[in-house]
């Protein structure tokens, strides 16, 4: 059976659940469709991490979030948003994926499939993509990246105690994962293209990793990159040359993007430069009427200007825009 809704919203993390609230607000009839769970990139962040922003930057709704210490960490954020989702009694969807959109302005059908692999259609007037950009990982793109043993996340580090661990990247993810997983007991090598490790690496994590590589307790390679994985080694080109070095697990640690197969699908134009998404200034219209984007994917691949503190004000234009257009 399919079912209508004025909105519908495609991803349930911070800034899809601000989109939904604020839709909610206005007397528009939505509902959110998530892939994962809810804030499902916020549940694969690092068991540990702790937000480089206060409280007050990460709340929706007008609820506060409240923290043990003056940054709140990723266990804080989950109930946090699991409150309001709660409070605000939002309709959610998890586990189902969107596979297609057809139709056009105020009459789009929406095809997803559940979890159950169960295929699902609703119709709906507007629509809203949410999507962030945590899901496509940047690749390597060298022989072996398809093993097993080479992961684009990182979780937690206890089950690569007493391993070898390469490393690659030099921003906060790859700081924090190779400092963690020194700590745990692992063997921890840290590759990276650039000269060092990035500026925009937080500012109590940043000395702490190069103090470790100084000490040559993690082993650094810059100006280096991995131009071959097998099931126990790698291959690193370094300025000297290259080296073979053994190796149990790889974290491919260099960024993420949105995805843009499926905005290309959808009928979005991207900016032939920045891939960022066609949309108008004060709605966030795309150029496919009747479809507003929100959050990090605006930004195209330029991830970095977008955040939750920023993105989760999208929500209150789209809605008044759309509100406008349905309850008028």
């Amino acid at each position: 059976m399919n079912e209508s809704f004025d909105a519908l919203v495609i991803g349930a993390g911070p800034t899809g659940l601000a989109c939904g609230i604020e839709l909610q607000r206005r007397g528009v009839n939505c509902v959110l469709v998530e892939k994962g769970c809810v804030v499902n990139s916020l549940y694969h962040y690092p068991t540990n991490m702790t937000f480089f922003t206060t409280p007050e930057l990460l709340e929706i709704g007008n609820i506060p979030m409240t923290s043990l210490n003056d940054k709140p960490n990723r266990t804080e954020a989950l109930k946090y948003y699991r409150r309001v989702a709660e409070h605000f009694r939002l309709n959610i969807r998890q586990y189902e994926r969107v596979e297609r959109i057809a139709g056009e302005d105020m009459a789009f059908q929406v095809f997803t499939v559940d979890r159950r692999g169960c295929p699902k259609t609703y119709q709906a007037r507007k629509i809203i993509l949410a999507t962030g950009y945590y899901d496509v990982p940047n690749m390597l793109d060298v022989p072996g990246e398809d093993l097993p043993k080479v992961l684009h996340y990182y979780k937690e580090p206890h089950p690569y105690y007493n391993h070898d661990v390469a490393v690659i990247g030099a921003k906060n993810s790859a700081a924090i994962a190779a400092l963690e997983l020194l700590w745990t007991g692992a063997r921890v090598t840290l590759i990276h293209r650039g000269a060092g490790i990035s500026d925009k690496v937080k500012y109590w994590i940043k000395p702490n990793i190069e103090n470790r590589i100084k000490s040559g307790e993690i082993k650094g390679y810059f100006h280096s990159r991995v131009v071959e994985i097998q099931p126990d080694w790698i291959r690193v080109a370094t300025p000297e040359g290259e080296i073979t070095l053994k190796n149990d697990w790889v974290f491919a640690l260099i960024g993420y993007q949105p995805d843009l197969r499926f905005l290309n699908s959808v009928g979005i134009t991207l900016e032939a430069e920045t891939l960022k998404p066609r949309t108008s200034p004060d709605t966030l219209e795309s150029d496919r009427r009747g479809i507003y984007l929100a959050g990090v994917i605006v930004a195209g691949m330029h991830t970095n200007e977008i955040f939750i503190e920023n993105g989760r004000f999208h929500g209150q234009a789209i809605a008044e825009s759309i509100a406008a257009k349905l309850l008028a």
